[in-house]
């Protein structure tokens, strides 16, 4: 079975055209749609529904896309690997993370890699919106949240959760909240991401959900500027557990309600598609796993 096939099966399954797909791999339609009944022929299964205004997966067609994926990331991902091992890791890598983790933690893990591997470079973006891949020439990007983008390569990084923090100095200025209603009487700092104000906080116990709107006298869109009021005592903030471990351990913040959680969000690194996933990447993606993982225990 021949993987450009398969790559051009799911560039398909993305663009939902023959002839768009055909396009951006250098193709002609005709080649293109050759090249899908062949894969059909050797599968003998429909993968798509053909009509004069659509083509759309078969259910065939939807299952075998998740285990193509899978089998074209692996590939690249052994073909990369064959250099890490060789110990030859070099070129640019351009990678974008959230200001707060990437200022405090990720910076100095990315300075091992360099040290180690003096033929790579590293181009930064810092910040906490979401990367274009295509405007911002980004290769790689780690993000809080799964890629709603199915053709996007995503390896999980871990699990977080989210946790109601403050300093000694708010708590013993404006008291502890004991229940997650009591957060409305205090000042909660709010990060903003775009348009969107997070100034909802749902919080969990066993069974019982509760949602509770908060409201404060700063809100900001630089994650780490949140941080930096909550270490101040200027109020509550619900942050990340990975951006304020340290500060959780050395006592300059305090965990609040801690008989209630959040849902744990999925850090993730994320690739535009699989020719981004370089052995640069490969190697990043594993440290981060590593260093996040100690960092959380």
């Amino acid at each position: 079975m021949n993987t450009a096939d398969l790559e051009l099966f799911t560039r398909i399954a993305d663009c939902g055209s023959i002839t768009a797909s055909a396009e951006q791999l250098g193709l002609t339609p005709a080649t293109a749609s050759a090249a899908l009944k062949r894969l059909e022929k050797q599968l003998d299964t429909q993968l798509f529904i053909r009509s004069t205004r659509q083509l759309r997966l078969t259910s065939e067609g939807e299952h075998f896309l998740t285990f193509c994926r899978q089998a074209l990331t692996s590939l690249e991902e052994g073909k990369a690997s064959l250099h890490t091992i060789k110990g030859k890791i070099s070129g640019e890598l351009r990678l974008s993370m959230p200001s707060d983790l990437g200022r405090n933690l990720v910076i100095p893990w990315i300075d091992e890699i360099m040290l180690k591997h003096p033929e790579l470079s590293i181009k930064l973006n810092i910040g906490d919106d979401l990367s274009n891949f295509y405007l911002d020439r980004v290769d790689v990007a780690l993000r809080y949240g799964e890629p709603e983008d199915s053709s996007m390569i995503a390896f999980e990084i871990a699990n977080v959760d989210r946790v109601i923090i403050a300093s000694p100095e708010y708590i013993a200025k404006a008291g502890k909240p004991e229940q997650p209603q009591d957060l409305k009487k205090h000042n909660c700092l709010i990060f903003r991401l775009g348009n969107r104000s997070f100034n909802t906080w749902d919080l969990y116990q066993k069974d019982e959900h509760q949602r509770i709107s908060v409201t404060g006298d700063r809100e900001c869109d630089d994650a780490e500027i949140v941080r930096r009021w909550a270490c101040a005592g200027r109020g509550i903030a619900f942050k990340s557990e990975l951006d304020v471990k340290r500060e959780l351990r050395s006592g300059k913040l305090i965990k609040l309600l801690p008989q209630y959680q959040s849902k744990p969000t999925g850090l993730w690194l994320i690739c535009p598609s699989r020719k981004q996933v370089t052995p640069a990447v490969l190697l990043l993606r594993d440290l981060l796993r590593a260093k996040v993982s100690e960092e959380l225990r």
